[in-house]
């Protein structure tokens, strides 16, 4: 009963080629996880509600120049009535021809954004480039 121990001993002197995969699985299983939480908080399906800003906010001018779009549409210069088609003179008359003047833009609830957008391409149209959206404010939770 010979034994033949030559034969195994070569095969531990032999060198295996072979990448150790299993750490790199660990990564991409975690990676995928990571997706798959981040994911969902990406895409937003909740209605905006713009009115209402946490924002700190901004300090004002002296004499700031509010202009006001109820939610009939007409248009409130300050506390004058004002119409679309009066409203370039009417700013003019307002910020003595200042068109770097900041203009307060605010808007009822129910304006649908479409009409605020026609009332700030008013707004541009006259020269007055420099508009700030006025929100209420909430208290930080």
């Amino acid at each position: 009963m010979a034994i033949r121990t030559a034969r195994h001993d070569e095969d531990a002197l032999e060198e295996h080629h072979e990448i150790n995969v299993t750490p790199f699985i660990d990564v991409m299983l975690v990676l995928l996880i990571v997706f798959m939480v981040a994911a969902p908080l990406a895409t937003v399906d909740t209605p905006v509600d713009l009115p209402a800003s946490a924002a700190r906010p901004q300090p004002r001018e002296a004499e700031p120049l509010f202009l006001s779009v109820q939610a009939d549409l007409s248009l409130r210069l300050g506390d004058a009535a004002v119409t679309r088609e009066a409203l370039a003179p009417a700013l003019q008359r307002a910020t003595g021809g200042d068109r770097e003047r900041r203009i307060y833009l605010r808007a009822d609830k129910r304006v649908a954004y479409g009409d605020l957008m026609q009332t700030m391409n008013a707004l541009q149209a006259a020269g007055y480039l420099k508009i700030a959206l006025v929100g209420m404010e909430q208290a930080p939770p």
